[in-house]
């Protein structure tokens, strides 16, 4: 079955963040870490045979569910997730919200390695603990971990946790397994769980591949939580559905807790019959997704280096934001992003948003569109705007 991603569909007036905010009446968005296409048919049957059904109460989640996330892992990334592993919940925000919530005390330490997604900002702030930067080395293109400022910041003994962000998400980078053992070992060392936010996970450019934190080794296994969704890989983020992931029993126990104190503990049927569907009957459709999405970096690249060769284009390894360094165009992150939507009338992130400090030189672009309007958008975003 073949998907045609080139087909426009008009979102505005839709209802949709993306679109319809303000800041997006009259300038392309790219920004919100959502995508321009439809669903694969699959998920668009399986919706439609739960609507025709007419009752939308409270919802069971059926063993096909697990069956569905247990069978993808398995034989797409060569994780064996046992059932009793999994809890659910609304989405992965509110995931990380729980798991913060369930494994620390207010005062105590998250650390982030940043610049990284910014709602991971807002949930150490909400739960009353304090954030930690390991920020991230950029060199040649690309992140890598800064090991011994990691392990000098995982000593302090009010650190608790470390968010793991895998594929990192505005970076670009798929974490090596090798690079996620000794990230483990230095946690393991000092009594730092590591959450691993694996949100991105299908959305893999050629030549990588994403490796799941917890299959790496026994040792990550134990000493980590994982946090997925198929919302981002299959463009479903609006059914609010997410899994955390534990082989800890008290662990378990503890997010639990914490789901029901927070009430995200119920799901809606469509996010269910959605992960399913997608699950068992779409890796066509991610293959020829990551595909599309490659094409659209290699455009993006093109046109920044004959139209902006000041600025530098991160190396993607996976998702579909483009990490694009402007710092040598003599102006802020701030004033680009406010300057791009005024006259250019293309809105995107800036790089303040995943840390002020890390972020800074940086805007982000969401690259998960028809390739007509990924080139209508670049056709926009040019030296004279910046």
């Amino acid at each position: 079955m073949r998907h045609d991603f080139d087909i426009p569909v008009n979102r505005r007036g839709s209802g949709c963040v993306k679109w319809d905010c303000e800041e997006a009446r009259d300038a392309i968005p790219m920004w919100v870490a959502d995508m321009d296409f439809r669903v694969a048919q699959p998920i668009i049957d399986a919706l439609h045979q739960r609507v025709e059904h007419g009752v939308f109460g409270y919802t069971q989640v059926p063993d096909a569910y697990y069956e569905a996330v247990v069978s993808w892992f398995q034989r797409r990334h060569g994780w064996r997730i046992c059932r009793e592993w999994m809890l659910y919940t609304s989405g992965v925000v509110p995931a990380l919200s729980a798991t913060i919530k369930a494994l620390t005390a207010p005062g105590d330490k998250v650390i982030l390695q940043t610049p990284v997604y910014n709602c991971f900002f807002s949930s150490i702030r909400n739960n009353d603990c304090q954030l930690v930067e390991n920020q991230l080395v950029y060199e040649d293109d690309t992140y890598h971990i800064d090991f011994d400022d990691l392990e000098q910041k995982a000593a302090d003994p009010k650190v608790k946790l470390l968010v793991f962000c895998n594929p990192h998400n505005p970076a670009g980078r798929l974490w090596t397994a090798e690079e996620m053992e000794r990230v483990n070992d230095i946690c393991l060392r000092n009594g730092v769980k590591v959450v691993a936010d694996e949100i991105h996970c299908e959305l893999v450019m050629p030549g990588h591949r994403y490796i799941p934190f917890a299959s790496v080794s026994q040792a990550c296994l134990d000493n980590s939580i994982t946090l997925n969704s198929p919302s981002k890989s299959f463009n479903t983020a609006g059914l609010q559905i997410a899994n955390i992931i534990s082989n800890d029993a008290e662990t378990r126990q503890r997010i639990d807790r914490a789901i029901n104190i927070n009430e995200v503990c119920d799901v809606n049927p469509f996010g269910v019959a959605a992960t399913i569907a997608a699950y068992n009957q779409c890796e066509y459709w991610i293959d020829q997704l990551c595909t599309y999405l490659y094409e659209n970096y290699l455009v993006l690249k093109d046109h920044i280096a004959r139209h902006l060769p000041q600025a530098r284009v991160t190396r993607l390894e996976g998702t579909y934001l483009v990490w694009l360094d402007i710092s040598a165009l003599g102006i802020t992150s701030d004033e680009a992003t406010r300057h791009l939507l005024e006259k250019g009338k293309v809105l995107v992130n800036s790089g303040t948003m995943y840390g002020e400090k890390a972020g800074e030189g940086f805007i982000r672009i969401n690259i998960a569109c028809p390739r007509q309007q990924l080139v209508q958008a670049l056709g926009q975003l040019i030296i004279n705007n910046l």
